[in-house]
């Protein structure tokens, strides 16, 4: 934490005797005959080594149960809940993609702490420094909106304190926001643009009319424009209007009026969460829908559970994860089987997200064999092949974003659906590599590791 740093910035030192003194779980040897080594050379920082001193280590959760993301936050939630609870019960799943786990992580169970962020950013990061506080956490973890993001980001770097970003859409916050000490797992704006724009283009053609609607923050304008700009020089299409909105905004009308008198082809709805479904609803009141075509560029769980079926259908959309790709990949069968025994529900991409964070974490943190913070982050910078349960993909060591690919989803009609929650057929699995842009085109710079 900033308490223990000097004025000018530098860190004191923890010699070896101080590091002794420290506790007698981290003297020479640790909890189940795991060595723990303080050399001189190693600041203290943030909470380390404070933070892993005892039986538990702790990973603070600040994700929205109450707001316009409640629902997507809560499901995000679950992921990460199921997921400590795999790598503190060597479940098999877990083993599979952190094969060193074992009972925890470096002889340490490993705690979850979550609270309600309301997707506010100075809300998030008082949940956060009050688990620095209070807990001692050695790493962060939640967004869902990428506001939040990039405020973490912000706050991890400063505190030395890991942070995993989970659902983020904004192409900047492993862009020009990115830092060394967060990451993300999940997909963006960018990569969902370059993913979905060639099937749009196939499926409809070129010169197209569309029209946006867009939350005003930092995941709305980024996934907008990356997208406007896929279509725009790759297929000739307009941008007839964009309607900005704000966050957890109730009524569209004005908007929808706008749009009705754009005289667009498709209404391109970049909105999220409850903005999504609400103005998903209200532009099908104002007969948008289905005269206009709705693609959704960032897709949003539970959106054809809220919003209905009659909307969501044939509706294109982008995303991370969904569940009848367990047809295909193994893992994701264990992942949905295992979510759906505990929860009684299959999981939306944002618990898939959740869980793949997590499970992240616990590789770097035991490949590394230590929890001191710039050991992790340099195993998180080697670019190794990382599991997944779509496939073993890597993070770039450049602006730590992991590329993995982006599903296409479709809408089904509801005389196609085979039990009430195969909403969507996926189109097409888009590798990351395909679709990502290079590590230095939104202008990530990372920072020091110490």
């Amino acid at each position: 934490m900033s308490k223990t740093r000097f004025e000018n910035g530098s860190a004191p030192y923890v010699s070896r005797r101080t590091a002794l003194q420290a506790g007698a779980g981290l003297a020479l040897t640790g909890v189940a005959g795991v060595r723990w080594a303080f050399a001189a050379d190693k600041p203290a920082m943030g909470t380390w080594p404070a933070g892993s001193q005892g039986n538990t280590v702790y990973i603070g959760a600040a994700v929205p149960l109450t707001g316009p993301y409640a629902v997507q936050g809560e499901d995000e939630r679950k992921g990460m809940e199921l997921a400590i609870e795999h790598i503190n019960g060597n479940h098999e799943l877990m083993k599979k993609l952190a094969p060193k786990i074992n009972n925890g992580v470096l002889g340490k169970k490993v705690g979850f702490l979550s609270a309600d962020s309301a997707a506010k950013p100075n809300q998030a990061l008082q949940v956060e420094q009050t688990f620095i506080n209070q807990n001692k956490i050695i790493a962060m973890i939640g967004s869902t909106s990428s506001a939040v993001a990039v405020a973490l980001n912000k706050f991890a770097q400063r505190e030395k304190i890991l942070y995993m970003a989970g659902i983020s859409g904004s192409n900047d916050t492993t862009g020009k926001d990115c830092v060394r000490y967060g990451f993300r797992q999940g997909v963006y704006g960018e990569m969902c643009a370059n993913a979905i724009g060639p099937i749009l283009v196939k499926q409809f053609g070129k010169n197209r009319k569309a029209a946006f609607m867009t939350p005003d923050y930092t995941y709305g304008h980024t996934t907008t424009e990356s997208v406007r700009e896929f279509l725009v020089k790759q297929a000739g299409w307009t941008m007839v209007t964009n309607q900005v909105s704000p966050l957890g905004t109730q009524d569209f009308s004005q908007y929808l009026t706008n749009i009705a008198n754009a005289g667009a082809d498709f209404l391109i709805n970049v909105n999220w969460g409850r903005d999504a479904v609400l103005s998903s609803q209200q532009a099908k009141q104002f007969g948008l829908l289905p005269k206009m075509t709705l693609v959704l560029p960032y897709q949003i769980p539970f959106f054809a559970r809220e919003a209905g079926v009659d909307i969501s259908e044939g509706v294109f959309a982008a995303t991370d994860f969904w569940w009848t790709l367990e047809d295909k990949y193994p893992l994701a069968k264990m992942f949905v089987e295992s979510f759906q025994k505990k929860y009684g529900y299959r999981p939306e991409w944002g618990a898939e997200n959740g869980y793949m964070s997590f499970a992240h974490w616990a590789r770097m943190v035991t490949e590394a064999n230590s929890f001191y913070p710039p050991d992790v982050i340099k195993q998180w910078e080697k670019g190794d092949p990382v599991p997944h349960l779509l496939g073993d993909f890597h993070y770039r060591p450049q602006d730590h974003q992991y590329v993995r690919p982006v599903i296409i989803v479709r809408g089904k009609a509801k005389k196609d659906m085979k039990n009430p929650e195969d909403f969507w057929d996926v189109v097409e699995v888009v590798p990351g590599d395909k679709v990502i842009q290079p590590a230095d085109a939104f202008g990530c710079k990372l920072g020091d590791y110490t």
